[in-house]
């Protein structure tokens, strides 16, 4: 097995961050018919927030969105390239971005998935996650059917499974 190296994504990391993205969240298309990110969208996170890696003999097979804002730590587009899920890496980058944000003074992590993705309750709050409310659904995504986001908090003052 290949070892799996964690870095934080330099500028020109992101048109390798927009592709595995758009295919980790192929799953997403029947509710959604467009890419998940462009590459204007990966910039301007990486202006605001950072990328974290998971980098297996120099090929991007995972990432994870980390922003702070203030006590609160936000993370999104957890993305495996599909031949490595199920294999642990997902929570990998949750427990990197969840230290990350620890350390820089973080309390709460938070997160939003979309309501249709039935899977996702579940994997969070395995993973000490809660939902502690509901948002929109971005009106500029054409969602093919109703739906919106549901916000999962962590506490990460908690003593858990983050520390895989």
């Amino acid at each position: 097995m290949n070892e799996v190296l964690m870095r934080v994504a330099e500028p020109e990391d992101a048109e390798s961050i927009m592709r595995l993205v758009n295919t980790a969240f192929r799953s997403e298309r029947f509710f959604i018919d467009e890419d998940r990110v462009d590459l204007y969208g990966v910039r301007a996170r990486l202006a605001q927030g950072e990328f974290l890696l998971a980098v297996e003999e120099g090929g991007l097979v995972g990432c994870v969105y980390v922003e702070r804002r203030g006590e609160r730590g936000y993370f999104g587009l957890l993305a495996v390239d599909p031949k490595k899920q199920k294999s642990g890496l997902g929570s990998r980058l949750m427990a990197a971005a969840e230290q990350r944000c620890r350390a820089a003074g973080c309390r709460f992590m938070d997160l939003t998935i979309v309501n249709l993705r039935k899977d996702l309750p579940q994997f969070y709050g395995a993973r000490g996650y809660v939902e502690s409310g509901i948002e929109p659904f971005p009106a500029a995504a054409r969602a093919k059917m109703p739906c919106h986001l549901v916000r999962m908090t962590k506490d990460l003052g908690s003593d858990d499974l983050d520390r895989m």
